[in-house]
């Protein structure tokens, strides 16, 4: 604890966003950087607490109760920062986060949901500082391949390149193992890839990392669909353990009229499309959902609803509106949300800002539900016909909407686009390898185990928690690449 009265003098600071009209013209990332004396006083709000509950998050309490899912040493390296420790300081960060570029720039940050500073303060700004490390280290030239001094001679093969296939990866290969990661796109990363738009994080992030990781001995393929172009079964055979990490890639349908007309889209489709076109061609091939010009409406208010007006708007769509049938959070914790769980409370991202910058105002309806969607005589979406609803409980005891009389509105509607979540795995894979799986239709493996019920094949990430944070997706694939390595040595020394 470097300045023992930092957090009773120094207010909460954020590096500010670049300007709406400026950024809305190309695909950077949002944030302006900070100067480092600032981030240093920041890190001095850090009050080494004696039980720091930012770096203890605990799979039992998810997400209701908030922390740092890989245990972050976060007061060691806030106070590493203060001192200007910054090389120490990314050597307690890559103990812990094998990908503090990614977290620092897309985890929500669950560990500053749960800072003791935030019980009567606002939370010390860990994420930014993460952030701050990493980027500091590549800049110093600090972060280089370290390939493992002997090989075991075992082969892995993992199944999917999103964030916990390659915590999996990169812990497994450390071990010395030979791994090999398979990925169905034409690029590797997975979600990070093609689910998160370049100005949230950039690609060259990404391959900044996979280029190490490459170095380091890990083998990428891509372009190969474990299920149908590789049947599942030959990799069992050709390999000693296989990890399935292929993520929660079904999206969660709108089942009411209209569903089938043109123009109607899951969020992710939409988003892919944009970025890979974006990176091969600058969007010259005109191989993606275009939204210049158009009425765009987005249902669903989560991450991946807010990537869709961002994207729109850098479009230069006509209008975007976005429905969410959960109520409006509130400004502050309500007294039945204390700390530390995590805060439902209301807030303003990167995409809202820049609809309320363009169009004048938030572009979210709160307790809206879908009725219909309206078609024209040439089978094109035009409209989209909403009901506003309360929730209440019904005679079972569950939670149900209740539509409220005269409430309804028509919304004029080029593009519709379902961002509703996710709601498993593809199946194909864990049929292939008689894989049981969870009442929600994940593959059944325990926490802390990862081995399903097929001798050698593990699974890990969404594919085995369900839709989730790219941070607990970084802790399976760790705590999975653990397991991996005692399967096949009769213990492990992987952290």
């Amino acid at each position: 604890m470097g300045n023992p009265t930092g957090f009773l003098k120094v207010d909460r600071a954020l590096p500010a966003d670049r300007d709406p009209a400026e950024r809305l013209i190309d695909w950077c990332e949002v944030h302006e950087h900070m100067l480092e004396d600032d981030i240093k006083q920041q890190a001095s709000r850090c009050m080494d607490c004696g039980v720091p509950f930012c770096q203890s998050g605990n799979s039992r309490f998810a997400p209701k109760v908030a922390g740092c899912p890989v245990n972050n040493l976060i007061p060691e390296w806030n106070d590493l920062i203060y001192h200007g420790r910054w090389k120490e300081a990314i050597q307690r960060l890559h103990k812990t986060n094998n990908f503090p570029e990614f977290t620092g720039r897309v985890c929500p940050a669950p560990c500053e949901g749960s800072c003791v500073l935030g019980i009567n303060a606002p939370p010390v700004t860990i994420k930014h500082h993460e952030y701050a490390i990493i980027e500091r280290a590549f800049e110093e030239g600090w972060v280089v391949a370290e390939p493992p001094a002997a090989r075991t001679g075992k082969k892995i093969a993992i199944v999917g390149s999103g964030p916990a296939g390659l915590a999996a990866a990169a812990q497994l290969n450390k071990a010395g193992h030979l791994v090999t990661v398979y990925e169905r796109a034409d690029r590797i990363g997975g979600l990070l890839m093609y689910g998160i738009p370049n100005m949230k994080l950039e690609k060259h992030i990404i391959d900044r990392r996979i280029d190490i990781l490459k170095k380091e001995g890990i083998t990428f393929v891509t372009n190969t669909e474990i299920g149908k172009d590789i049947p599942a079964k030959q990799l069992q055979d050709e390999f000693d353990a296989v990890v399935l990490a292929t993520g929660a890639t079904k999206p969660r349908d709108l089942p009411v009229e209209g569903r089938e007309l043109n123009g109607v889209h899951f969020a992710m489709e939409f988003l892919g499309k944009n970025t890979k076109s974006l990176l091969d061609s600058q969007h010259k091939d005109g191989d993606f959902i275009n939204a210049e010009g158009k009425n765009v409406v987005i249902i669903g208010g989560g991450d991946t609803g807010t990537d869709c007006v961002g994207t729109s708007l850098r479009h230069k769509c006509k209008h975007v509106v976005q429905l969410e049938i959960m109520p409006k959070p509130v400004d502050e914790r309500a007294a039945s949300n204390p700390w530390p769980e995590w805060p439902k409370t209301l807030l303003v991202d990167y995409g809202q800002s820049e609809a309320i910058a363009i169009q004048g105002d938030d572009p979210r309806h709160y307790q809206v539900m879908t009725k219909k969607i309206e078609g024209d005589e040439n089978g094109n979406v035009k409209a989209v016909h909403t009901v506003d609803i309360t929730w209440g409980t019904n005679d079972a005891g569950q939670f149900v909407p209740n539509e409220v009389a005269g409430s309804e509105k028509v919304l004029e509607a080029d593009l519709v686009f379902l961002a509703m979540g996710f709601t498993g795995p593809e199946a194909e894979i864990l049929e292939q390898l008689s894989i049981e799986q969870d009442g929600r239709s994940n593959a059944k493996a325990d926490y802390d185990k990862f081995n399903t019920n097929v001798e050698g094949v593990f699974a890990c990430g969404d594919a085995r928690r369900g839709q989730s944070l790219i941070v607990w997706a970084i802790d399976e694939g760790r705590r999975a690449a653990r397991e991996v390595d005692a399967f096949l040595m009769g213990e492990s020394y992987l952290p």
